[in-house]
């Protein structure tokens, strides 16, 4: 079953400074990390405001029927958007959303904000 990363594009970190660097830390790490998404066969979208500002850079890994988990304060790095892509795929290819720490790519440790039950399916 596919899985999502939901990246948030107006991310901006601290030290934003939007006359040297015209496009937000958020825009930079979306496009790291749906060069990578696409070849690793994991989806991406991008919202505007994930309301985690404190901890910019900010995502979401999510899959139907699975656990979510949000992570932030990442910086916009190809390393950074590769961890997240490593950890979405590895979401991806679990059965609940539950990815044994010992397989976390090391970018993402220390980074988990949140993670929340699935939404039930109701139908």
């Amino acid at each position: 079953m596919t899985s999502w990363i939901t990246i948030c594009d107006t991310c901006k970190r601290e030290n934003w400074d939007p006359v040297a660097q015209p496009l937000t830390d958020g825009e930079i790490l979306a496009d790291l990390i749906e060069t990578r998404a696409e070849a690793a066969g994991v989806k991406t979208r991008r919202v505007s405001c994930m309301m985690g500002c404190v901890r910019a850079c900010n995502v979401a890994v999510q899959g139907p029927g699975k656990l979510a988990h949000v992570l932030g304060t990442f910086e916009p790095t190809v390393e950074d958007a590769e961890a997240i892509v490593q950890y979405a795929a590895l979401h991806q290819g679990s059965e609940n959303g539950q990815v044994p720490y010992r397989q976390w790519p090391q970018g993402v440790k220390g980074h988990f904000t949140a993670r929340m039950a699935p939404i039930p399916d109701l139908d």
